[in-house]
């Protein structure tokens, strides 16, 4: 199965099981089923639930906020997560402050998809990573799918929160195929030694030169750094993948870091204020003194997003940038 379609089943999900759920978003309905074909077919089925929406990003953020305020289930989805920025307000000062600032807690059952990364042509407005720009918001929690992680119980699971939620999706992500069964290819392998947190790695999972973490959308381009790591330099790297990037399980991922040594963090954002940089001060705050360096960051370069595919990927995060660094940081 596509990760594009089991995505689609898990909204279908929520839909089926929950008549007080409800899909909004930028055209979602049928026959266009959105920018990327996520909602094909839901309308059809549920037409009193999903909507589309006039282009303002603020606004429909604001009226699932409302709705998840009055207590339905509300997925928003905004066509490419540059655009999220425009619902900054909604999300910041007014959802996520609703869980707490009436003297009680309140449910806020609301969830942000959106529609990230580069790698496609789109240029410096339909390109971005903007993870790094909600690290830190008090009642605020972000999520980044992967081929790992079954979103048909990762979504509901959400939901369940009642916590305003966003929920990354890279673009390019959405025709790969999801893993099962434990195997990733002919020589790499995964695991769950966490809820929420898949581990990939090679025969022996407790035996490793380093780990390395990177989110959903970062993870084919890491698997293939791992693949190389191995082949063509003999370093066995463990990766670990996060589903909930923001608060992050630290807890849970110790036991696999403590036997590392060497801890990377790969993410498609530039640098300053990131998603891998809260992970290197959790990291380094629960192990300072057990590793042999620092927490090594991998980013994209510190330039916009070119429209030209030779010169994006020149900018973007590649599997060649962060094969490259592990080897000259365990070098070194």
């Amino acid at each position: 199965m596509r990760v594009v379609d089991n995505l689609n089943l898990a909204l279908r999900s929520v839909l089926e099981r929950d008549p007080e759920a409800y899909l909004l978003g930028e055209d979602i309905v049928d026959p266009y089923g959105g920018a990327f074909k996520v909602t094909k077919g839901l309308s059809s089925t549920f037409p009193d639930r999903v909507l589309s929406t006039p282009l303002s990003e603020g606004g429909i953020v604001g009226v699932g906020g409302g709705l998840a305020l009055a207590g339905s289930r509300a997925i928003v989805e905004i066509m490419f997560a540059d655009f999220v920025a425009l619902a900054f307000d909604q999300i910041v000062n007014f959802a996520s402050k609703s869980v707490s600032m009436y003297g009680k807690r309140v449910p806020m059952p609301l969830v942000v998809r959106c529609p990230s990364g580069g790698g496609r042509g789109y240029g410096p407005t339909h390109s971005q990573s903007p993870q790094k720009h909600f690290i830190g918001v008090p009642g605020l929690s972000l999520y980044e799918i992967s081929p790992f992680h079954d979103n048909q119980a990762l979504l509901p699971a959400i939901l369940r929160r009642a916590v305003p939620a966003l929920l990354f999706e890279d673009k390019l992500l959405y025709g790969r195929q999801m893993y099962t069964e434990g195997v990733v290819d002919d020589l790499l392998q995964y695991d769950f030694p966490a809820p929420d947190v898949a581990r990939v790695f090679v025969e022996t999972p407790d035996e490793c030169d380093c780990v390395l973490i990177a989110p959903g959308g970062v993870s084919q381009r890491a698997i293939g750094a791992v693949r190389r790591l191995l082949l063509e330099h003999e370093i066995s790297c463990q990766l670990l993948i996060p589903a909930r990037l923001y608060p992050l399980p630290i807890e849970a991922l110790l036991p696999v870091l403590r036997g590392a040594g060497s801890v990377f963090v790969a993410e498609e954002s530039v640098a300053g204020g990131t998603w891998g940089h809260e992970v290197a001060q959790l990291v380094h705050r629960a192990l300072w003194g057990e590793l042999r360096h620092p927490v090594t960051l991998i980013h994209s370069q510190d330039s916009i997003i070119p429209t030209a595919g030779h010169l994006e990927e020149q900018v973007l995060l590649q599997e060649t940038t962060i094969c490259r660094t592990v080897v000259e940081t365990l070098r070194d």
